[in-house]
Parts: C-alpha cells; sequence; structure tokens
C-alpha cells in the first residue's frame, strides 16, 4: 500500500514540475516575443502555479486511490520544500512573507486537487 503512495507522490510532482517547466517556458518565450509586461506575470506565475498543483495533486490523488488530501499535501509540501532549497541553497535566500503566503495557497490547491482526484477514480470504477 505505501508504495502505490509513494508511486502516487512521484507522478503528482513530476506533473507539477512538468506543468511549471511547459508554462515557464511559454511564459518565457510570451514576454521575450510580445509587449506583455512584467509586472504582470506576478498574477499569472500564481494562478499558473495554483492550477498545475492542483493537477498535480488530482493525478497524485488519482494514483493513490485512497487518502487523496493527504498525498494531495504531502504533494504541494513537496514542491514547496524543493522550491525553498532551491532557493535556500542555490541563491541563500529563504522566503519572504508574499512568498510563504503563495505556497500555502499552493499546498492548498494540492491537497484539494488530491481529494477530487480520488473521487474522480472512485467515481470511474
Amino acid at each position: 500500500m505505501r508504495n502505490q503512495q509513494f508511486t502516487a507522490l512521484l507522478y503528482g510532482w513530476i506533473v507539477v514540475l512538468g506543468l511549471i517547466l511547459v508554462s515557464s517556458m511559454a511564459l518565457a518565450l510570451l514576454l521575450r516575443f510580445s509587449t506583455f509586461n512584467e509586472p504582470a506575470t506576478d498574477w499569472v506565475t500564481l494562478v499558473i502555479g495554483l492550477i498545475s498543483l492542483f493537477i498535480g495533486g488530482a493525478v497524485a490523488g488519482a494514483k493513490g486511490k485512497q487518502k487523496g488530501w493527504i498525498i494531495g499535501a504531502i504533494t504541494g509540501l513537496g514542491f514547496t520544500v524543493f522550491t525553498f532549497l532551491v532557493q535556500y541553497l542555490g541563491y541563500q535566500v529563504g522566503f519572504n512573507l508574499q512568498q510563504t503566503i503563495h505556497h500555502f495557497f499552493y499546498i492548498l490547491a494540492a491537497l484539494f486537487g488530491g481529494a477530487v482526484g480520488v473521487n474522480i477514480t472512485s467515481n470511474q470504477e
């Protein structure tokens, strides 16, 4: 059972990181080749992060098939820890208040995604 939940977490993290990577590249191209202004990227990146973590939590919950809210929360928490470690170890900067609030909502989005993922798969069976 634990192996299935760990596999679900890995799927969730891979989906989140893949979506973040693809959307970051698209946003970089949009900034480079259009008149899209940089201050608007704060809101766009927040929404992209929330959607990506919701989808990643839903995938993890669907793969885990039970306790989706826990699997989703751990998926969001893992993303937050990964982001913090990259930022702290790579740039020697911790989270500020705004980033802490954003990551709190990222964890909530993944938590709700996990619950939705479990319920969608249980309804289809």
